[in-house]
């Protein structure tokens, strides 16, 4: 494993709008960060290390912490915008 390229980057971006794209057709909100983690393993596996399971459930992990971790703080720069 060589750290974060390009494609992992895009995926994160992808896990992210498949998320919420879920929530969007009722998928529970609280469920989303699971959903995130099972996407990015997902990934991980099939994707960005198809020979190597470890490698593959280990940057799939990454991957979905960081799609949670994009879409937390996109959110609190949201909110803390908004004028009360």
């Amino acid at each position: 494993m060589s750290g974060i390229g390009f494609d992992d980057a895009m995926l994160i971006a992808v896990i992210t709008g498949l998320v919420e794209l879920f929530k969007d057709v009722g998928f529970p909100k609280r469920f989303a960060p699971l959903l995130a983690l099972a996407c990015g393993i997902a990934a991980g596996v099939f994707y960005v290390n198809p020979g190597d399971l470890t490698a593959g459930i280990l940057s799939g992990i990454v991957m979905g912490l960081s799609a949670v971790g994009l879409y937390s703080g996109s959110k609190n720069m949201v909110k803390k915008g908004e004028v009360k």
